[in-house]
C-alpha cells in the first residue's frame, strides 16, 4: 500500500462501518442478509463474503493487519460512500435491499452514534 497512510485507511473504515462484529455476524444469518447482492453463480453474494471478512477485520489488532487487508478496507469505505449517495426516496429504508446490502458492508444507515 505504498504511499497511502494505513492511519487513514483504519479511520475511514471506522468511520464506514458503525456495526460491531457481533451485530454484523447475526445480521448475517438473516435471510435478509443473504437475500441481497450480486451473486456469482448463485453462490454467496459479494457483500455477504465481504461482511464475514469484515467481521475479521473488527477482530484484527491493528499491527497484525495486513496490506491485503488494508485494501479490503479501502473497498468497504468506498463501496459504503458510493451507496449512501443512492439513498432511495420513494421506498421505506428500514426494509429496503438499499439498506440491507450497507448492512452486509457493515454500515447500518439508521444506526445513530
Amino acid at each position: 500500500m505504498a504511499g497511502e497512510d494505513p492511519d487513514e485507511i483504519r479511520r475511514d473504515f471506522g468511520e464506514a462501518v458503525n456495526m460491531t462484529a457481533g451485530e454484523l455476524e447475526e445480521w448475517l444469518e438473516t435471510d435478509e442478509s443473504q437475500a441481497v447482492g450480486q451473486k456469482d453463480g448463485g453462490g454467496e453474494s459479494t457483500g455477504h463474503a465481504s461482511g464475514r471478512r469484515i467481521i475479521e477485520l473488527l477482530r484484527t489488532k491493528k499491527d497484525d493487519l495486513s496490506d491485503d487487508d488494508l485494501a479490503h478496507m479501502r473497498k468497504v469505505h468506498g463501496y459504503v460512500q458510493r451507496h449512501l449517495a443512492q439513498e432511495p426516496k420513494a421506498e421505506d429504508v428500514e426494509t429496503s435491499k438499499w439498506r440491507y446490502s450497507l448492512m452486509n458492508w457493515g454500515h447500518d444507515p439508521l444506526k445513530k452514534g
